[in-house]
């Protein structure tokens, strides 16, 4: 069994992770610290376990083999490096750090203490992404041109239950977050948008601030290659109704996908028959792959390490460093020149 404690609750997300460990059958949440400890303290008594008001004092138990990281993301840094000298495994939310420079330390000290890492990236692992990776590994779509990937919702507008919107007040604390719905919701088009046409030479950002919060609730980033193709990632906290939709156009093709419907739809000049004339809805799509949760433990348990995903924690995160440069800057931002 995995002992793991859980360090904050600060995101949203905490509480989904706790639940994924608490219904493993090969972890178990055994601690709990938070930078705030009333909330800690109250987190650990609804878990039936230990909180701790000190770091350090939870990570020597060596009864705890591993720590999921909610905290801030400006606290990031700190606490995994912490971890990770103290042996413990990690399993952190996105975004690893809100600079190329603080990702690398953090990236370095996990290597040097052969501690297992995986960063939260779910919709690498959706039977869509998988079905999209497909499609354009058979050159389905011919040179790809331009892809569009949008998540919104509406977690910046006052409702009758949350009149300051849904969202905890804590997101929007740049100092904390490091953004707003670029680095936060933004994440996700982001690492899509790196998978599925690599890593770009620019980045071109502009930020809205709708509700006049202190990080932007409104946010688009445009991603330039050296093809001539663009990746448009959109993300926003001021949208009556959750969206989440990915468009790929190609010189011989075109993929939609959205989650209104949970379609993925194809049209292709490289198909036989009336699936060239037409959209075509993908019905044989191919199996999930293991949660992000689910392959950290799998690593721990297998001494394997999670190349892939590291990478593109890497990668995400020179690219939100690069959009916030950019929208900061008013200027395109060429990836060469982050300081690392």
């Amino acid at each position: 069994m995995i002992k793991v404690a859980m360090l904050s609750f600060w995101h949203v997300h905490a509480k989904d992770y706790a639940r994924q460990a608490a219904e493993h059958p090969d972890t178990e949440i055994v601690a709990v610290w938070d930078e705030v400890p009333e909330r800690g303290r109250h987190k650990a008594e609804e878990l039936g376990v230990t909180f701790y008001e000190s770091l350090q004092e939870l990570l020597s138990l060596p009864e705890i083999d591993a720590v999921i990281v909610t905290a801030p993301t400006n606290r990031h840094r700190d606490v995994i490096i912490a971890a990770s000298k103290a042996g413990k495994h990690i399993f952190t939310e996105k975004i690893v750090a809100t600079s190329t420079k603080e990702c690398l330390e953090i990236l370095a000290a996990v290597e040097a203490a052969r501690v297992k890492l995986v960063v939260s990236l779910p919709r690498l692992n959706t039977a869509f992404t998988q079905a999209i990776q497909h499609i354009l590994r058979d050159e389905l779509l011919g040179n790809v041109t331009l892809a569009r990937i949008r998540l919104a919702h509406n977690g910046a507008l006052p409702t009758e239950g949350a009149p300051n919107g849904g969202l905890p007040a804590h997101f929007f604390d740049l100092e904390q977050c490091g953004g707003g719905a670029m680095i936060d919701l933004g994440c996700h088009p982001m690492y899509l948008a790196r998978l599925f046409l690599g890593f770009p030479d620019c980045v071109s950002a502009s930020y809205g601030f709708v509700t006049g919060r202190e990080v932007e609730d409104n946010a688009l980033s445009i991603l330039s290659y050296p093809s001539g193709a663009l990746a448009i990632v959109e993300a926003g906290f001021v949208n009556s109704y959750s969206q989440f939709v990915i468009e790929i156009q190609g010189t011989g093709g075109s993929l939609f996908y959205s989650r209104t419907d949970d379609k993925l739809l194809l049209r292709s000049s490289k198909l036989i028959g009336e699936a060239s004339n037409g959209w075509k809805v993908q019905t044989d799509l191919p199996v999930p792959l293991p949660s992000a949760f689910e392959q950290w433990v799998s690593h721990i348990q297998n001494g394997t390490t999670a190349t892939e995903n590291i990478q593109l924690a890497l990668d995400l995160t020179r690219l939100m460093e690069a959009s916030n440069l950019s929208a900061r800057s008013n200027s395109v931002f060429w990836l060469s020149d982050i300081q690392e």
